[in-house]
């Protein structure tokens, strides 16, 4: 099942736009720009109120669908798109479409360039410092959105002053009556986990409170970066959306989830599977780095005992799939990345201010372990 798009109303057919067929590129550092010039209808144009970031590696099979699902919309926004060095012409052919003339309906679009792979925080951060709107829509390149996906992210975080973020209900993309993810959650043990994977559509109908957005679809409030720092480049991938909404936790802000907005995710699209060597690794090497940069030490020895758990049963996990070096590996990365400078510059300052919201946070690790555990 594929997000859908129907007939426009009135209001959005006065806001039809066509590309005009021109570009123009530039430098910006060790990155290239282009963006596509709009030739609007006479008269007053309402600007895009949400901007959707997408970063693409290697994207050339998702990425039409992607964008095409976006231009549908009740609620069209400005698009970034920003390239990771990919190899594979998917770059090339969104230039091509961004300048396509017969596009009944098309937004500002913009496409960054990097000339190598530098993960996907730096791509988020350089879409998000990019954008001139109050909220960002952060989108997987292998994804495909409902109609209103948009509009009701917008929605929803628009009614709660005090959200950083909100995550979409992800469906399988290619399994649409499964969930992919209902928002993502952090225990005690140290692990990171996706509510509702694997169960039915129906499942996760109301709105509710969670840890962190997953990044693969969520809406931020883009004044709240400038508080709580934008997505930490060390992560590379992998757990930085936990971090994020982490770091939004310690300074009082909330995160949400809504099943009102629908995206379809592929999963795996570059990686190749759930667990391989890349992501094993990644992701244990920043386990450890978000524990060390979140967690005050007091609170560290506090979880140490969940944690050392948490270490172990992932560990027999993995050397049952014969991935227990590279995890093994990943964890001693770690350790090395928290000791060093760059990590070091990251940690998150104790703040006596905040001591409630480290409280809160403690009980919701204990609680998310619970359900962890129990299922």
């Amino acid at each position: 099942m594929k997000g859908s798009g129907n007939g426009q109303g009135s209001t959005e057919r006065k806001r039809r736009k066509q590309w005009d067929g021109k570009h123009r590129l530039r430098k910006w550092g060790n990155v290239r720009q282009t963006e596509g010039k709009q030739a609007g209808k006479p008269g007053r144009r309402q600007a895009p109120r949400v901007t959707v970031v997408i970063p693409n590696y290697e994207g050339e099979k998702y990425i039409e669908a992607c964008l095409d699902s976006l231009c549908q919309g009740s609620l069209v926004p400005e698009i970034i798109v920003v390239d990771n060095g990919s190899a594979d012409g998917s770059a090339e052919w969104i230039r091509r479409w961004m300048n396509r003339r017969n596009r009944k309906k098309c937004p500002s679009c913009r496409l960054v360039c990097f000339t190598q792979n530098k993960g996907f925080c730096a791509a988020v951060n350089a879409g998000i410092r990019l954008a001139k709107t109050e909220y960002v829509i952060l989108l997987n390149n292998d994804t495909e959105v409902d109609r209103d996906f948009v509009k009701n992210l917008y929605l929803a975080i628009r009614k709660r002053k005090n959200a950083f973020s909100v995550s979409a209900k992800i469906l399988s993309l290619h399994q649409p009556e499964l969930i992919d993810d209902a928002g993502d959650l952090y225990c005690a043990l140290g692990w990171a986990f996706a509510l509702g994977k694997g169960k039915e559509r129906t499942a996760y109908d109301k709105e509710a409170k969670i840890f962190a957005a997953c990044a693969c679809a969520a809406i931020y409030r883009k004044s709240i970066f400038e508080t709580i720092g934008y997505f930490d480049e060390n992560h590379f991938a992998y757990l930085e959306d936990i971090d994020i909404g982490y770091r939004a936790k310690i300074s009082g802000y909330d995160n949400y989830y809504t099943p009102d907005a629908v995206a379809y995710h592929a999963g795996s699209a570059v990686t190749g599977s759930r667990h391989n060597d890349f992501k094993v690794y990644l992701s244990a090497r920043n386990s450890i780095y978000l524990i060390y940069k979140n967690m005050p030490a007091a609170q560290i020895l506090c979880n140490l005992p969940l944690l050392a758990a948490g270490v172990g049963m992932k560990a027999l996990f993995f050397t049952g799939k014969g991935m227990g070096k590279t995890y093994l590996d990943g964890l001693a990365e770690g350790f090395r990345l928290s000791c060093s400078e760059k990590g070091k510059k990251q940690k998150v300052p104790f703040r006596a201010e905040c001591l409630g919201n480290y409280a809160k946070i403690q009980l919701e690790l204990w609680q998310n372990t619970v359900r962890r555990v129990t299922g």
